[in-house]
């Protein structure tokens, strides 16, 4: 392998000569992207990109199945823990970007192993996640959370590396004039793979759902199973990653010029986020992206597990997303016009309180779903109404989503945008993964239960023994304060009395001189 190093703080002079060589060039070239000799390429990249989202998807799809598997909260925040890898790969970026086998290709030299071990990876799992999830429903054994929370991390950790490993490809495989296309492949590609190994697998997955609408005889499986899903995008990504390493080459002139100009050592490159991070306005910026998002935890990552509680089906309530593909790619371009100028994060401060009367009304969706549903036969009113409510709940989060992202764009320092750009994303998106891990954690906590038998009163069915002792004596154990709508009560609380604060921190955030942003010298002017 090949270590790229520099010496001392010449990071400072060699990313400003980087930058102004990109001014450069990106004056001289003036033309309109032309995708002409970069379809194989665009299709290329678009397929890597789904390939990324399919444990993505499947890690989404995983808590639907314990929830039915009698798993607890804080099982269920434990697992959440595999959908931190993409929050945290800031972490061991700056490894992928900089060691590497030069006779290999740069990004191969991580790509391909690491496509290789997810393939791999998914064909073992494959053959134990059954005994690990628990054979069915009827909890013949208890799920093996720790098991799976290791083996489908481990998936995340090498998805999001092959991420890294992706987007650095993207800005050097493709012709100059076209790598803007290397987004739209990402955000299409990722959304196709996470919709392939989400929506798609648990509607294929139910017999319900197959026996309604895929079958005119009807059968006691699906149309595809757990493992026999693993067992097929294993076998894709082994396939499919020998022809990427055999037939593409990744050694052209250009590559081998941009890769020169813009490389950055390892431990530089550690140097520049310290210093990115030592800036008093990234610092406050830091805080709002951490905090931020406690306020829309418990709606965010709790209610769609409660809905499977009161009867709403796993297969169901994955299929509510169809719908609404078509409104998640025109909202990001119907907002994103409201958010140029030097104040975008106003559509955020704006849309914050809406966010969080959500969370009272998921709460209250939650709370009439078991009235509603009778005997399994949804109405078809309360397919509407939650597809309205879920739509408007989209229009709020995308409203944030972009303003914030054009919040980042506006303030990142230029000439190390690339490193900037990627240590703010990783701080939003941390800022979302720990409060809904910690929401999950504590629903159990701030539940409250009795057992129903006379002679165990004293029972609050707290643990797995508790209950056991409570059935045997022939009680129920019966929930009497629910901890989902007591986090609902506390996020609003918390999120109302952020707003407060929030609101003028953004203002004044918004308010600085962009030189306060800025954390590389620019040369005086001869």
């Amino acid at each position: 392998m090949t270590t790229r190093r520099r010496t001392g703080e010449d990071v400072r002079d060699s990313t400003i000569t980087f930058e102004d060589s990109q001014r450069t060039e990106n004056s001289r070239i003036e033309e309109n992207s032309d995708m002409k000799g970069d379809e194989w390429n665009i299709a290329i990249l678009f397929f890597l990109y789904v390939l990324q989202g399919i444990p993505l998807g499947l890690s989404s799809a995983i808590p639907m199945y314990l929830q039915n598997r009698g798993v607890s909260y804080k099982q269920q925040a434990q697992f959440s823990f595999v959908h931190w890898p993409f929050s945290v790969k800031l972490l061991w970026a700056p490894v992928v970007d900089s060691v590497f086998s030069a006779r290999f290709g740069r990004r191969k030299s991580w790509l391909i192993p690491a496509q290789y071990l997810i393939g791999l990876f998914m064909i073992f799992l494959s053959s134990k996640v059954e005994d690990w999830l628990g054979r069915d429903e009827s909890n013949i054994h208890a799920p093996n959370i720790n098991t799976l929370t290791f083996f489908f991390f481990c998936l995340n950790f090498l998805a999001a590396t092959q991420d890294i490993a992706v987007d650095g490809w993207a800005l050097t495989m493709l012709q100059r004039r076209n790598v803007g296309h290397a987004s739209t492949c990402n955000s299409v590609g990722q959304t196709a793979g996470y919709f392939l190994g989400y929506v798609l697998f648990v509607g294929l997955e139910s017999a319900e759902f197959c026996n309604t609408y895929l079958r005119s005889e009807p059968m006691e499986t699906g149309i595809v199973t757990l493992p026999g899903f693993l067992y097929f995008w294993g076998i894709i990504f082994l396939l499919s990653t020998t022809l990427v390493a055999l037939f593409k080459r990744e050694c052209s002139a250009t590559e081998r010029l941009i890769e020169a100009e813009s490389d950055l050592g390892v431990a530089q490159t550690y140097y520049l986020l310290w210093n990115i991070t030592k800036l008093p306005s990234i610092r406050t910026t830091a805080l709002i992206l951490l905090t931020s998002k406690i306020g829309f935890s418990a709606c965010d990552a709790v209610t769609s597990l409660k809905m499977i509680d009161a009867g709403f089906p796993k297969e169901k309530l994955a299929l509510m997303a169809v719908p609404l593909v078509p409104l998640q790619i025109v909202l990001p371009l119907a907002i994103s016009k409201y958010t140029v100028g030097s104040r975008p994060m106003n559509i955020y401060i704006s849309a914050f309180p809406y966010r969080i009367l959500f969370g009272i009304i998921a709460a209250a969706l939650v709370w009439i779903t078991p009235y509603v549903i009778q005997n399994g036969n949804i109405p078809w009113y309360y397919y509407i109404a939650i597809i309205g409510i879920y739509s408007l709940h989209q229009v709020t989060l995308y409203c944030m989503f972009v303003a914030v992202m054009a919040f980042f764009a506006r303030i990142s320092d230029p000439a190390v945008g690339g490193t900037y750009m990627t240590l703010l994303n990783t701080l939003s998106n941390l800022g979302g993964n720990w409060p809904g891990t910690l929401a999950l954690w504590m629903v159990d906590g701030l539940t409250f239960k009795t057992c129903s038998a006379n002679s165990l009163k004293n029972n609050t069915c707290t643990t797995t023994e508790d209950t056991e002792d409570c059935l045997k004596a022939g009680g129920t154990c019966s929930t009497w304060m629910d901890g989902y709508y007591v986090e609902t009560a506390l996020c609003t609380l918390i999120g109302w009395l952020w707003l407060q604060w929030g609101r003028r921190k953004i203002n004044e955030l918004q308010a600085k001189d962009h030189r306060e942003w800025q954390v590389v010298r620019r040369r005086e002017a001869s």
